[in-house]
């Protein structure tokens, strides 16, 4: 049933609930929608295609369409988008009394709201908030005035979903009304929806890093959808491999001469590779949690420094010895294992300050970071393994 339904789409991703929704006939999927909350129709509706969605409000309720329109209008990561029309709200004028008894008599309606407040609006413009236990506590005559808190604090609707963050870590509120420029009261944003907005965005920007474009994956979607989202970054990652190939080809001689690099060439791209991934990684997952600012590159550059220095050390030193005990040249072990411990530095460190350097210049870093990288330390790795090659060459020939 409808009701069933929607409690089993809300505890999906709205991804994975736009699909499964998508072969239903129009009213079943009204019905079902028509159940949700508003904050969970407005993101499976806005998953769906535009022409779905629009036929799908048609068959809604008109209150709940209403709703979920408005929604629909605020960005996604704003408090518009992201807040709930389910709150209780009452007018100036109310009793205590009258309040509990509304309560009362509509205790069906009620049960899916998160109850923690009552809100008290003149003219439709939040004036107060009303605790639960004040009106237990208090006598059934009292004109809610008495009761209720006074000039309340609310977020504006275009409120970030950082500021939002920000808010709740200053505040120890279970929910915040929002408000539009006159005051007038709209919705009310809960802790728990910031929380989920944050880890939605982590796992999207997770995906990003992977190389998978487009949003969520699962093995059950069409070949063709899975096939476009992962080509769409490998079709620029092969482009960019062919650029940091062009190295190697440069310097073909000095391979010829010594090729015994050919082994190590790929080892000191992957592990570099690997280090500068690892900083990203860690740079996106504090971008999205908000631990980090774009602002912060030459804090975040000491730090990633620090570890670069380190490990492209222990690194080098463990390749260069490999080298050195399989060919008996201390001289490629020198090249080897020197060019790899200058490139993990490298990588590491960039790989650190690229996401916010491109946070900060209005790109995605998780879709781009990941192939920039991969091109510099690739084309680093093998200009400095290379050229060192080519230095030595005497040394490691004779």
């Amino acid at each position: 049933g409808p009701e069933q339904a929607a409690s089993a789409l809300e505890a999906v991703s709205s991804s994975l609930a736009s699909d499964f929704v998508q072969d239903l006939p129009t009213g079943i999927t009204a019905a079902i929608v028509d159940e949700m909350r508003s904050d969970e129709q407005a993101d499976l509706l806005s998953e769906m295609p535009q022409s779905d969605a629009d036929a799908v409000l048609r068959e809604m309720d008109p209150g709940e369409a209403r709703d979920a329109r408005e929604l629909l209008a605020y960005g996604a990561d704003t408090a518009g988008g992201l807040m709930r029309k389910e709150f209780l709200h009452f007018p100036t004028g109310s009793t205590v009394g009258g309040v509990i008894e509304d309560m009362r008599e509509n205790a069906d309606s009620y049960a899916d709201y998160a109850i923690q407040y009552a809100y008290v609006l003149r003219d439709g413009v939040l004036v107060g908030v009303l605790r639960l236990r004040d009106l237990l506590f208090s006598s059934k005559s009292s004109p809610v005035e008495s009761v209720m808190l006074p000039d309340p604090i609310a977020v504006p609707v275009a409120a970030t979903i950082d500021e939002l963050r920000d808010f709740f870590s200053a505040n120890k509120f279970v929910g915040v009304p929002v408000t539009d420029a006159r005051g007038a009261l709209l919705g009310v944003v809960h802790r728990a929806s910031i929380r989920q907005a944050q880890s939605e965005r982590a796992e999207d920007d997770l995906l990003k890093v992977s190389g998978i474009v487009g949003g969520e994956e699962i093995r059950t979607m069409p070949l063709r959808v899975r096939a476009r989202r992962r080509l769409s970054w490998l079709s620029t990652n092969i482009l960019l491999n062919v650029i940091s190939a062009s190295v190697i080809a440069f310097y073909e001689d000095t391979l010829q001469s010594v090729i015994a690099l050919a082994v190590f060439l790929p080892i000191i791209s992957d592990m570099s590779g690997c280090s500068g991934n690892q900083a990203v990684t860690v740079s996106i997952r504090e971008l999205a949690l908000g631990v980090v600012k774009p602002n912060e590159i030459a804090r975040v550059l000491g730090k990633e420094a620090s570890v670069g220095v380190i490990n492209g050390l222990v690194l080098g030193l463990v390749l260069g010895l490999a080298a050195f005990l399989w060919k008996g040249n201390m001289y490629l072990g020198v090249v080897v294992g020197g060019a790899l411990a200058i490139n993990t530095l490298v990588s590491v460190s960039l790989g650190g300050t690229l996401p916010l350097i491109l946070r900060g210049l209005g790109r995605d870093p998780a879709l781009a970071a990941a192939p920039i990288l991969t091109t510099i330390t690739d084309l680093l790795g093998f200009l400095l393994a290379l050229g060192f090659a080519t230095a030595f060459l005497p040394l490691l020939t004779g």
